[in-house]
C-alpha cells in the first residue's frame, strides 16, 4: 500500500468515526430548540389553513372569507401556511484560526460552528427547506438525508490556510446564506461576498464565533502570540500594554461586521464558545426566520 493511499485510509477513517457524534450532538441541540419551536406558519402559498385575518382597504374580493365574515360586521381574509422552500447554503470556516480554543473544557471554534450549522440545518431540513454548502460538489437537497454529505464535507479537512473567506458562487433566487467564522482576518473579502450577495438580493446571517481568552485578551508580562498554522508569530515582553489596544481593534472589528450586515440586510451576532450553543442556534433560527 502506497503512502497515499495509507494516509487517505487514515482520514477516512478518522472522518467516519467523527461522523456519528456530530450528527447526535447536532440532532439533540436542534431538539432543544424544536420543543419550543410552533412551526414554520406564515402567510402565503400552501393548502394549510392558518389563521383569518381582517380584510383590510387594497384586499381582492375573491380573497375574502364569505362564511366567516357572515357571522361578523366585518370582512376577513383565509390566511394559509406559507410553504414554499427556500434554499439555505452555509459557509463554515475551516481555516486554521478555527482549531483555537483557550481550555480543554472548551470546543475549538470550528467544532463550534460545526455543531451550530449541523443544528440548523436539521431544523431547516425538517422545515421542508433546501440546505446545501457554499462551494460543495453537492447541491443543496430537502430531505434529513442530506444531514450526512453535510457533515462529511463539514469534517473534512483539505489544505487550510490561517484564515478563511467564502466564494459566492451558484446564489440563486430564495436563497438565503449563513456565514460562521470568527472574521479575524482580511475584512475585505467579507465586504466583497456580502456586497455580490446583496447585489443579488440573497440575504442572510453572520454568527461570529471567538473564544472568551480572544474576547478578554487577559495577557501580562512575557508573551509569546503565534498563529495556529504557525505562520504569524509576535512576542513581546509587555502583552498588558497591548489590551487596550488589541479591545479597540476588536470592537472595530464587531462594529464592521454589524455595520456590513445591516447595509446588506443581513444579521450579526457574536457569540462565544463558553456560552450555551443553543443560544446561538436559537438567534440562528429566528434570523433566518425573519428573512422568509
Amino acid at each position: 500500500m502506497s503512502q497515499a493511499s495509507a494516509l487517505l485510509r487514515r482520514d477516512a477513517a478518522e472522518l467516519s468515526a467523527r461522523l456519528p457524534p456530530l450528527l447526535a450532538h447536532a440532532e439533540r441541540l436542534a431538539a432543544t430548540v424544536l420543543a419550543g419551536e410552533h412551526g414554520r406558519r406564515r402567510a402565503g402559498q400552501g393548502d394549510e389553513f392558518w389563521q383569518y385575518r381582517p380584510a383590510h382597504e387594497g384586499d381582492e374580493a375573491r380573497h375574502i372569507d364569505w362564511r366567516r365574515s357572515a357571522r361578523s360586521d366585518a370582512h376577513f381574509i383565509r390566511q394559509k401556511e406559507w410553504q414554499a422552500a427556500q434554499t439555505v447554503l452555509f459557509w463554515v470556516d475551516d481555516a486554521r484560526a478555527m482549531d483555537f480554543t483557550s481550555s480543554p473544557d472548551l470546543p475549538a471554534k470550528r467544532e463550534r460552528a460545526q455543531l451550530l450549522a449541523m443544528a440548523a440545518a436539521s431544523l431547516l431540513l425538517r422545515g421542508g427547506e433546501r440546505v446545501g454548502l457554499l462551494g460543495a460538489p453537492f447541491p443543496p437537497r430537502m430531505g434529513e438525508h442530506q444531514l450526512t454529505p453535510l457533515a462529511a464535507a463539514l469534517l473534512s479537512q483539505d489544505e487550510r490556510g490561517e484564515y478563511g473567506a467564502p466564494v459566492m458562487d451558484g446564489l440563486g433566487a430564495n436563497t438565503n446564506v449563513v456565514m460562521i467564522s470568527d472574521f479575524l482576518g482580511d475584512p475585505a473579502p467579507f465586504e466583497a461576498a456580502l456586497s455580490q450577495a446583496a447585489s443579488r438580493g440573497v440575504r442572510g446571517a453572520l454568527l461570529q464565533i471567538l473564544d472568551p481568552q480572544e474576547e478578554a485578551f487577559p495577557f501580562e508580562g512575557r508573551t509569546i502570540f503565534e498563529s495556529m498554522g504557525g505562520v504569524l508569530s509576535h512576542e513581546t515582553k509587555k502583552a498588558g500594554n497591548l489590551r487596550a489596544r488589541y479591545l479597540e481593534r476588536l470592537a472595530a472589528r464587531k462594529a464592521l461586521l454589524a455595520d456590513l450586515a445591516a447595509r446588506s440586510g443581513w444579521q450579526y451576532l457574536c457569540h462565544h464558545t463558553d456560552a450555551p450553543a443553543s443560544a446561538a442556534l436559537l438567534w440562528l433560527y429566528g434570523a433566518l426566520e425573519r428573512r422568509r
